[in-house]
């Protein structure tokens, strides 16, 4: 990790943070719209569970590549000319028809948000002071959660008065704040400015850590127990729930009745839930400087997300969903913030990104597969089982991990390379810091399924991170 010795610059925490809600506003807009418009053209679940795989996988076959690149090029160059070219693309995909075009231009989308998604991320550690990281991951979170909340909303609306050109059209508007942000953050990263940040061989280790000849290239997630745990925890936690995002439209608008604004209202009403989810783990992370606490933290909120799914199947019309998932929309912000916070303290910041990109493909794989369970179990069973199933998956892999997590906790970090004198337990992590302040300084959701905010972890529909 890397923090800010300095002030933290909350000008740039929160211009981040805006591009970032933008643009998730338009994603969530589009994959809506795109939902619906297949939904309503009477494809069935295949063709919907195509579509976000189109615009999953991406995320998870490019990780190592997108993580690197983030991590080694400058963080101005990336964001604008990435976000120049998601631009030019979801303007491309508001005139074209054929189903094929979409879904490659969908997945070369996915592509650029491989990318920026892990930027970002690594971004926010770098503007803040360590003790302020946490009201940092609120306030992006709550960006993303408000842009989540508005996009299904104007979907229902939109579509049904001007068809999909309409949302693609904004959505591909929505990205030249990404563009705007690059070129106005003081904050930056990547090249020379991360590289500059790698501890000596007489510095710091990174939570216990012990680098490798005096870089950070020698870490890994295999070896630290509860980094480990914690992402495939989520990710078959995911895997569990994810198929409820294809299953989701013809649930609501076939066996609910609902109408298309209806299906917008709900899937809001998850991001609605997701405000003060962020700013209760804000709150308790302040208090928790063991980062065991921060792994059981998310194992529970994954256990509520999966029980407001499984009590969802009980529903006797679409409205009652609401409150369901703003009781989960709250458990997936713990679950965001506790893990964005967990990857902040325990990785190397030279290697943020990539830790971040990761994450990110771990739940994008989880996703995935749940989406090829969701579309091909709808060709043979309802819906309503299907969302109970879900559930109960869920919370079945919550119950195996449960000892799991508690193994990690009391295991020690594995020695990552020699270096006599180090400290390798998977306790706690304490301040450090690790390069000079300057204007311009080095450092650094997904639970709803399909989305990270590692991001991730935005978690959301997968068009929009």
């Amino acid at each position: 990790m890397s923090f800010t010795t300095g002030r933290s610059r909350w000008s740039d925490v929160w211009l981040a943070a805006a591009a970032r809600g933008t643009t998730i506003c338009g994603d969530f807009l589009a994959a809506t719209a795109l939902a619906l418009a297949l939904q309503g053209a009477g494809a069935g679940g295949p063709a919907v569970s195509g579509l976000l795989l189109a615009a999953t996988l991406p995320l998870v076959v490019l990780a190592p590549l997108a993580g690197r690149l983030a991590d080694r090029v400058d963080s101005r160059t990336l964001l604008v000319t990435v976000g120049l070219a998601q631009a030019a693309i979801c303007t491309l995909l508001a005139v074209v028809a054929q189903p094929v075009l979409v879904v490659a231009l969908v997945a070369l989308l996915a592509s650029g948000l491989a990318v920026t998604q892990p930027c970002l991320a690594a971004l926010l550690p770098a503007m803040v002071r360590r003790a302020d990281l946490p009201r940092a991951n609120a306030i992006s979170q709550t960006a993303v959660s408000l842009g989540a909340l508005g996009g299904p909303v104007l979907a229902g609306l939109l579509v049904g008065q001007f068809g999909t050109r309409v949302p693609l059209l904004v959505d591909a508007a929505t990205y030249l704040a990404l563009v705007a942000a690059g070129l106005l953050l003081r904050t930056r990263r990547g090249g020379r400015r991360t590289a500059a940040a790698v501890p000596t061989a007489a510095g710091p280790s990174v939570a216990g850590l012990p680098t490798a000849g005096g870089t950070t290239e020698g870490w890994r997630l295999r070896l630290d127990p509860l980094m480990l745990v914690m992402v495939v925890s989520t990710a078959v936690v995911i895997a569990a729930i994810g198929g409820i995002n294809v299953i989701e439209v013809f649930f609501i608008r076939e066996t609910l009745k609902g109408s298309a604004t209806t299906y917008g209202l709900v899937g809001a009403a998850w991001m609605a839930g997701m405000l003060p989810g962020g700013w209760l783990a804000a709150r308790l992370a302040r208090r928790l400087d063991d980062d065991g606490a921060l792994v059981r933290g998310v194992l529970i909120a994954l256990a509520g997300c999966s029980l407001m799914v499984l009590l969802a199947a009980l529903v006797p019309t679409a409205g009652v969903l609401v409150p369901l998932w703003l009781v989960a929309g709250a458990a997936n912000g713990l679950t965001n913030v506790f893990a964005n916070l967990l990857i902040a303290r325990r990785v190397p910041e030279a290697m943020h990104a990539r830790s971040y990109a990761s994450f990110g493909a771990a739940v994008q794989g989880g996703s995935m597969t749940g989406y090829l369970l969701g579309g091909a179990l709808l060709t043979q069973v309802s819906p309503r089982p299907l969302i109970a199933g879900a559930g109960a998956a869920g919370l079945l892999v919550v119950l195996v991990f449960v000892p799991v997590v508690a193994r990690a906790v009391r295991r020690p970090v594995r020695e990552q390379s020699a270096g006599p004198g180090r400290d390798t337990t998977a306790g706690p992590v304490r301040p450090q810091s690790t390069g000079p302040e300057c204007e311009e300084t080095t450092g650094s959701e997904a639970l709803r399924p399909g989305g990270t905010d590692a991001g991730l972890a935005t978690p959301g529909r997968p068009a929009g991170p």
